[in-house]
């Protein structure tokens, strides 16, 4: 049986992808959530070979995620289902782990055949993903500025765009706010950011929250 988790904040995708699944015999859902931080929970107690996900989650999104399950749940192969299909946010999901990318807007056929790559140890992108990656290596595109950042710092950043406090982020994640302070400061200088407003702007643009 393949086991499959689901993490997308929408419930009615979340239901698409459920109907899907469990019309398919030998795949079932072994969790849904609709934060990142909800997802490792589930994906930390269940260990599904498959995780389908969204990049824009709230509280932990989904290339922070996809990096946490690479070194936390290493056998759960990583299927990002987005809408985002700019070459930034693919390269920082590939990045982080993810071995699948498939867009919203492709047909239903192209996320039943992701998993059922990812559930034979085979990547599979999308058409679209499939030229960007081509793009990439024809042209030596440079790293996403998301690459650079550590899991925790990118674990801040979100929660800082969110309009967390310093104590709100510590007490969320478990640590000093004094450690806050420091990765908020490596965060902010990684994203070229003077000013809270300036920070913002690069969360949105880099799809760590949504406008």
């Amino acid at each position: 049986m393949l086991r499959i988790l689901i993490a997308d904040d929408h419930e009615i995708v979340r239901k698409g992808v459920r109907d899907l699944i469990e019309a398919h015999p030998g795949w079932e859902v072994c969790g849904e959530a609709a934060d990142g931080q909800t997802a490792l929970e589930i994906a930390l107690r269940e260990k599904p070979e498959i995780a389908v996900l969204d990049v824009a989650l709230p509280v932990l999104n989904g290339v922070a995620l996809t990096r946490r399950l690479k070194q936390e749940s290493p056998n759960t192969s990583v299927l990002l289902f987005t809408m985002h299909d700019d070459d930034e946010t693919v390269s920082s999901g590939l990045a982080a782990g993810a071995r699948g990318y498939v867009l919203k807007t492709d047909s239903e056929r192209y996320l039943e055949a992701a998993i059922s790559a990812l559930g034979a140890n085979r990547p599979y992108f999308s058409s679209f993903v499939s030229e960007l990656l081509l793009d990439a290596a024809i042209n030596d595109r440079k790293r996403s500025r998301l690459e650079s950042f550590t899991i925790r710092e990118l674990e801040v950043a979100q929660l800082i765009a969110e309009g967390n406090s310093n104590k709100q982020i510590a007490r969320n994640l478990e640590i000093s706010i004094k450690t806050v302070e420091s990765h908020r400061s490596a965060a902010m200088r990684k994203a070229g950011a003077r000013t809270a407003a300036e920070f913002v702007r690069f969360a949105i643009k880099h799809n760590l929250i949504q406008p």
